[in-house]
């Protein structure tokens, strides 16, 4: 009897598993809504940076990254080299990883020399789950609007960032 009774209920937890599964929405929010997302971030002079406090430029880029990725330090070079070009775009750069090897990188790369960029912490964990990130970098670019435009998944070479920003 007790044999049974431990087969029916495995049974039952593998039916209820399999529910669960399959009612698991593999569209991730940012594309179902295009609305740039509500964040609050720790910036790393421990003070909050949220989504309303976003200078008016023509677009914003959110960039979800971890300081010790090659790839995210690549694409913050890249950046910094076309700066010029990209003064009237707020940048957003949001990590996972501690405050302290977030400012690392802050202080390595003299972020505080940009006024288009702004970098953190998001303690919530809210933006990797809006946007289900797989890689680090991963840029999701919004228009003057906060309307999505664009997502690169695993980072965007300049060359493809350009015509979405409309940047010669």
């Amino acid at each position: 009897m007790l044999q049974k009774l431990l087969v029916f209920c495995l049974i039952s937890l593998c039916i209820t598993t399999a529910k669960a599964q399959a009612g698991f929405d593999t569209i991730p929010p940012y594309k179902k809504d295009n609305r740039m997302p509500a964040f609050k971030i720790m910036k790393t002079d421990n003070t909050w940076f949220s989504k309303d406090q976003l200078p008016n430029r023509d677009y914003t880029v959110i960039i979800y990254f971890a300081p010790d990725c090659g790839h995210c330090q690549h694409e913050l070079k890249e950046i910094i080299k076309n700066i010029d070009k990209l003064k009237n775009i707020n940048f957003v750069w949001v990590s996972f990883k501690s405050m302290p090897e977030i400012t690392e990188f802050y202080v390595k790369y003299n972020i505080s020399k940009y006024p288009n960029m702004v970098m953190g912490r998001d303690l919530d964990y809210k933006l990797p789950s809006f946007y289900r990130v797989k890689f680090t970098p991963f840029v999701a670019v919004y228009d003057k609007k906060a309307l999505f435009l664009k997502a690169f998944e695993g980072g965007a070479e300049m060359k493809e960032l350009f015509p979405v920003l409309k940047v010669n």
